[in-house]
């Protein structure tokens, strides 16, 4: 459409996008709800009823399938307050005029729909023709959900383990299915077979002979070879995924996956170059299974999308994406996070983010999961946690149990975060009566979990006042490393304005490129991985370790190559750009150094 943005807001966190559709969806903004907490979405469905003065049935737990119902009930009550918003918007023409202005304001200055616009309120039209105008050019932005796959833990009922379906994501998957909304389904932290096959049960996955689809797939994949298997997998199901969604391995926000050493520039120019072979490969296997599935089958090849995102600050850096990548949109995540008209921020994390430098920005292992999570230091979350700690109640009651996946001490999963699991933990380490730095070192690790499901929640519990059973638990924040260049709270005026190059809200001072920010995320991580290994190194981690530099090396190759090519762009930050890619260069020339003693030493 002409007046598309080319930005989305993802999914950042459980609570901080929850319910950001009804705030931006009336400009055509794209933004993602995260469906991992049926609890919380209740809670809001409840709060949003009683603010709209709708009727509201409570779905208990005690429901059958209730936690399919909470999403589904979730969706569909966002739905029809974002279309009733939108449709008021459009029609009212006179009495949202100051509104409709602001739609237009905040596209691109190259938005040909806005030129039209300008043109048809200043040629003195009534306002019959303008609201006719409207109504057949505007449009919402979409209203897309979020399922992590491996967030899919087998539930119980008297004791009985229930079938898959009634699994976490397989629930939160079929109340997506059975929702009203007419959006994208995104699928994060990796291929999920199970989770795939059951997506063929739904109808409106499927597209109709025109290539209609009702639900589409996205797919947020680390690299193309990811791109390609996945997308295959669920072609041969008569499934099509609409867009790639290709994600920087560690400079982003919440978990991070990083990749062995593969660079975000380098895998952007793959999906760049075979894009066109991605869509054509895919799209004759999908054909095939629809035929085979005596399902319609569209007269043409389906569009195919490929989006980024992951670290980008600056207007200079989104239009290159667009132009040399030539991606559909750029993925806008942790800077609005300081945006109240955007996202769902209590205000001591909103203040703690605006102040917030690169050393209060880091890598953590507070993740359950033991994936690596950006996260603010000092925020509320860890300061109760080592609060509660002090006084001898290590870990938390879990009374979400969303990321429960350790089975070391019992059958059923538990979570490495609970008070259950690290008791038991601390219980071992108490036995092995080590010296005190060793036994502190340990106590940190055990304790280093955090409760994910109530702290990523809390966002909201604290700015809607949601009358919640578990009171002051502190928030859990996991902006990218990008938050450290942005210090103060914004209109989403001044936001958008920034993105599309209209004003320049960053931080005054040194910032490295996207590119080179992760470049040295990398080395980071490779540096920490060979100190791990206390210089006892086998066939297998030499290989992987060599292989993870090698591809970084290859990724600075392609990057001076990169900047000392393209003209027009960059064009007073080139000399910084490539002094830092050599400085980056000189630092894995070292580690490749460390690598090579370590294989003479072996």
């Amino acid at each position: 459409m002409k007046n598309k943005h080319s930005f989305h807001i993802p999914v950042m966190g459980v609570a901080y996008t929850i319910d950001t559709p009804l705030k931006v969806s009336q400009y055509g903004i794209d933004s993602v709800i995260s469906l991992v907490d049926n609890v919380l979405l209740e809670m809001l469905r409840k709060m949003y009823s009683k603010k709209f003065e709708i009727p509201y049935q409570e779905i208990s737990e005690k429901a059958e399938d209730f936690r399919a119902k909470r999403i589904t009930s979730y969706l569909n009550l966002i739905h029809d307050l974002a279309e009733k918003k939108f449709s008021e918007f459009k029609t009212n023409t006179e009495e949202k005029i100051a509104e409709i202005k602001d739609y237009f304001d905040l596209l691109p200055n190259t938005s040909t729909l806005k030129d039209e616009f300008k043109e048809l309120i200043t040629s003195n039209v009534d306002f019959n023709e303008v609201k006719s105008w409207l109504k057949k050019h505007l449009t919402m932005g979409s209203i897309d959900v979020n399922i992590m796959t491996k967030v899919d833990k087998e539930n119980y009922q008297n004791g009985e383990k229930l079938s898959s379906e009634f699994n976490d994501a397989h629930a939160a998957l079929r109340g997506y299915a059975n929702s009203k909304l007419q959006s994208s389904l995104i699928l994060s932290a990796g291929m999920s077979p199970r989770l795939y096959g059951y997506i063929e049960n739904f109808k409106d996955f499927y597209p109709d002979e025109n290539g209609g689809i009702k639900k589409k797939i996205v797919l947020k994949v680390s690299d193309y070879r990811s791109a390609l298997i996945q997308g295959k997998f669920l072609a041969k199901k008569g499934l099509w995924v609409s867009e790639y969604r290709v994600e920087s391995g560690l400079n982003c926000g919440g978990h991070t996956f990083a990749t062995d050493g593969y660079l975000l520039g380098p895998i952007l120019e793959e999906f760049r170059i075979h894009r066109q072979e991605l869509s054509e490969t895919v799209h004759e296997i999908f054909i095939k299974a629809l035929e085979n599935k005596s399902k319609p089958v569209p007269k043409q090849i389906l569009p195919l999308k490929v989006t980024a995102q992951g670290g980008v600050g600056t207007a200079e850096e989104h239009e290159f994406l667009l132009d040399h990548y030539q991606v559909d949109s750029i993925g806008w995540g942790t800077p609005f996070l300081l945006v109240p008209e955007a996202t769902t921020v209590d205000d001591d994390t909103i203040n703690k983010l605006a102040k917030s430098q690169e050393k209060d920005l880091y890598l953590s292992n507070i993740s359950p999961l033991g994936v690596p999570f950006n996260s603010l230091r000092n925020s509320s979350g860890t300061l109760k946690k080592l609060e509660r700690a002090q006084k001898g109640r290590e870990g938390s009651s879990c009374p979400k149990e969303y990321l429960v996946s350790n089975t070391e001490f019992s059958e059923k999963p538990i979570c490495t975060a609970s008070r259950l699991y690290q008791h038991q933990k601390l219980k071992e380490l108490n036995d092995l009566n080590l010296p005190n730095d060793d036994y502190q070192t340990q106590y940190d690790k055990i304790i280093a979990p955090e409760c994910l499901c109530v702290g990523l929640s809390e966002p909201a519990v604290k700015t809607h006042d949601l009358d919640y059973k578990i009171k002051d638990f502190g928030t859990t924040v996991c902006p990218g490393p990008n938050m450290a260049y942005f210090s103060k709270i914004m209109s989403l005026k001044e936001m958008v304005g920034h993105i599309y190059g209209k004003v320049n809200i960053i931080n005054k001072g040194y910032r490295p490129n996207m590119f080179v920010k992760e470049l040295n995320m990398y080395i980071d991580v490779l540096n920490d991985k060979i100190k791990e290994t206390k210089n006892i190194i086998d066939k297998r981690q030499e290989k992987y370790l060599s292989t993870f530099a090698r591809n970084l090396n290859d990724g600075i190759s392609y990057y001076q190559k990169l900047f000392s090519g393209v003209k027009d762009r960059f064009t007073d930050k080139k000399s910084t750009i490539c002094k830092d890619l050599e400085a980056s260069k000189q630092n894995l020339k070292q580690l490749f150094q460390k690598l090579e003693k370590l294989s003479i030493e072996k």
